[in-house]
């Protein structure tokens, strides 16, 4: 019997013995969560490693438990492959080994066993290398995401992009670090125009500190090239300091109050199947306490991404996992109640429970009724169909799947979801970002006379179906002009296809699009015109105002499951008339793959830090989860809890104006409630960066699906309030300021 099952069936033998269907105290799981984690378990146990290419141990035990072969070819590529597996699987040392026996055993054969074989072979030496050096640069192991016992793992320290200042690397990462750069200036002198050993060779001696002067000049990369041209202040990265900094897979992530206190949390996932989900509590004195078993979720284990909100209007803030993204074996969501800080598994109660491979949902009231609903995007590929879902809430904590019946029969590769109202009509509208397949807008059309509400599709007439290969999407107003534009990432770009776009090349990489609303039930791309243009490899993405000047900056979190694929996190400020890379000038562009992403004041200082879950897909591509504080701009800002009476009780969907005079005048800054974009999820709590306002004039909030309006005065700069729907007052909030990683 394995750990994780042996501690499932120890947790619920006490619960049957005396603690009751609700599981009595806090820390010990209710018996819904007993039964998703005993169910969870049985699909890790029956995952086949032939169908799940990150099933990197297994598919090494299959390969090594082979029969020999006597065919000089298939042992060669035998051999590679089984390398490949322990590259992937974390063991870089003897994959080099194994590598380097691969290219020898090349060198006396007359022909490699298929094209691009042996240069396959080169790079991955070639990547080995860098990996063994970065892992040696690391000080120590750190917590590990799939564990709550204090288990640890070893991971690359991949340094920023452009480096900020000096190294410190050991003689064993030296050596390493030599070997990688003598190899890829070798295979630069085979192939002068191989722009994967360039930019390879770039990364190497930015992990020796010895970047730029220590690169010959024809390969050199520009600063400005890897890291941007905006200026912007430094964010440190103060995970380690404050306790978030455990050790994951690819993953989502959310900050904000789970345990009611006032004090920001954080959830995070890991998408390994035995990789348990992750709670951190704020102490409010600057550090985050790892309170997993005491919240209940223990045996709770995988999830590529987390969204949350209050589905049951009781003031707590729900959470909804997604499982199984990328994946052909289909696995099971998990709807997490929030009683306070303790989470119970209720999915099969609740009606929600199906099988599908999914990382994508988002939480609405379509009908206006008062109560959150769902919409779950999920992954039909390989010929294999799985319907995307909607679910009606029904008030009484239950739900109804009625996609079909509204016109959402969606049997698509789903792998963005984000409502908004574009069209001001006082309805939300749905948008899909699909893989390989044009995206997809529905409009809401309300009910008909029968009462039957009902979807359009209307992709073609809005123009915004591209681009054809995508994944993280988003509603939001960009340029502050009270209508919800639309921001789509591609998904399809090489190494190559970056170094391209650093030295001012043309490449094939999809690029994301930026659609501006025109108020006339159509979009204009606007992407370039809005300085947006770049390789944007997106998986995990959100947005929020890094400079509180009143206007939305976003982060892309990048990269792909191959090794081989190491490119920089990307971050993009809005200036008002454009958007400008501060990559570089802002400390984000770390190599560690970049997943759940979300913007928040963690310290309630008024200024908005970013929270990111890092990691790859692969067994071996662990990272530590990153938190970037903000220096902080000097600018005004307001922080709105809102509370719905008819309305969704978190506001959700809710249109927010809030009228400033500055220096330059009256202005009005525009959001839209919600929790940011489709990778990573921002606190219910609407924060909102006024700039240089010098006072507010009015604060106006259309709530959704009631229609009620309440237009507020007296509102003060640099306070958080509670808003109620229909009082018309606002309540001050206290929030204590806190120094990350006080004791």
């Amino acid at each position: 019997m394995n750990r994780v099952r042996l501690a499932v069936s120890i947790i619920a033998a006490s619960i049957v013995a005396g603690c009751g269907e609700t599981g009595g105290a806090s820390g010990s799981p209710s018996r819904s969560t007993i039964e998703m984690a005993a169910r969870l378990v049985a699909l890790a146990d029956s995952a086949d490693p032939l169908l799940d290419e990150q099933l990197n141990t297994g598919r090494l035990r299959y390969l090594t438990n082979l029969p020999p072969s006597t065919n000089p070819a298939e042992m060669i590529v035998r051999a590679e492959r089984t390398a490949l597996e322990l590259l992937n699987a974390g063991h870089t040392q003897p994959a080099l080994e194994q590598f380097i026996f691969v290219d020898q055993a090349l060198e006396q054969s007359p022909a490699e066993p298929f094209g691009g074989f042996r240069r396959t072979v080169e790079e991955q030496i070639g990547i080995a290398f860098l990996r063994l050096s970065a892992e040696l640069t690391c000080p120590h192991a750190r917590p590990r995401a799939g564990a709550v016992t204090g288990a640890v793992e070893q991971f690359p320290c991949w340094p920023a992009v452009p480096p900020a200042g000096p190294a410190l690397v050991s003689d064993s990462a030296r050596a390493a670090l030599g070997a990688a750069r003598g190899w890829h200036l070798s295979l630069l002198e085979l192939r002068p125009d191989d722009l994967r050993a360039r930019w390879i060779l770039n990364l190497a001696a930015m992990i020796a500190g010895e970047w730029p002067d220590g690169i010959p000049p024809e390969y050199r990369l520009s600063e400005a090239a890897l890291g941007g041209s905006g200026e912007l202040p430094r964010f440190e990265d103060v995970a380690a300091r404050v306790g978030l900094d455990a050790v994951s897979l690819s993953g989502g992530a959310i900050v904000d109050d789970l345990n009611g206190d006032g004090l920001p949390d954080v959830m995070t996932s890991s998408r390994g199947l035995r990789h348990q989900l992750r709670y951190f509590e704020s102490n409010g004195a600057g550090r985050f306490l790892d309170r997993t078993v005491a919240a209940g979720l223990e045996g709770l284990l995988g999830g590529l991404n987390l969204v949350h909100t209050d589905y049951d209007n009781d003031g707590d803030a729900d959470v909804f996992v997604l499982r199984g993204g990328w994946l052909v074996q289909a696995y099971p969501n998990s709807l997490l109640r929030n009683d306070g800080g303790f989470f119970s598994d209720v999915t099969r109660e609740a009606g929600l429970y199906s099988e599908h491979p999914t990382q994508t949902g988002a939480w609405v009231d379509f009908d206006g009724d008062g109560w959150l609903d769902l919409f779950v995007g999920n992954e039909s590929r390989d010929s294999l169909t799985h319907r995307s879902e909607l679910y009606r809430n029904r008030g009484d904590g239950t739900f109804e799947e009625v996609a079909a019946e509204v016109g959402l029969d969606v049997a698509a590769f789903v792998k963005g979801v984000t409502w908004g109202d574009y069209d001001d009509d006082g309805r939300p509208d749905l948008y899909l970002s699909v893989l390989h397949a044009p995206n997809r807008l529905y409009r809401n059309l309300g009910p008909d006379p029968s009462g039957q509400w009902r979807f359009e599709d209307v992709t073609e007439q809005a123009g915004v179906g591209e681009p054809l290969a995508s994944f993280p999407t988003w509603f939001w107003d960009f340029d502050n002009d009270g209508r919800l534009d639309i921001y789509v990432a591609g998904y399809l770009a090489q190494t190559a296809d970056l170094v391209r776009e650093m030295t001012g090349e043309p490449h094939s990489a999809e690029l994301p699009r930026l659609y501006r609303n025109l108020g006339d039930g159509t979009f204009a791309d606007v992407t370039a015109e809005q300085g947006l243009d770049r390789i944007m490899y997106a998986m995990g993405s959100n947005y929020g105002d890094l400079d509180s000047d009143g206007r939305l900056d976003f982060l892309v979190g990048t990269g792909d499951p191959d090794f081989r694929q190491l490119m920089p996190n990307r971050m993009f400020r809005n200036l008002g008339d454009g958007f400008v890379e501060v990559t570089g000038a802002g400390g984000f562009g770390s190599l560690h793959k970049g997943h759940g992403v979300s913007f928040v004041d963690i310290d309630n200082d008024g200024d908005t830090d970013v929270h990111m879950e890092l990691g790859g897909a692969n067994e071996g591509d662990l990272s530590p989860n990153a938190l970037y504080e903000n220096p902080g701009f000097d600018n005004r800002w307001i922080a709105l809890t809102l509370e719905g009476d008819l309305a969704n009780r978190p506001g959700i969907g809710a249109r927010i104006t809030v009228t400033v005079d500055g220096p330059d005048g009256p202005r009005q800054i525009h959001r839209s409630a919600g929790t940011g974009g489709s990778f990573g999820s921002n606190p219910l709590r609407q924060e909102i960066g006024l700039g240089r306002a010098t006072r507010i004039e009015s604060l106006e909030i259309r709530w959704p699906g009631s229609g009620t309006i309440d237009r507020l005065t007296d509102i003060a700069l640099d306070r958080a309030y509670r808003i109620r729907e229909g009082i018309g007052t606002a309540e001050p909030l206290e929030r204590p300021n806190i120094r990350l990683g006080g004791i």
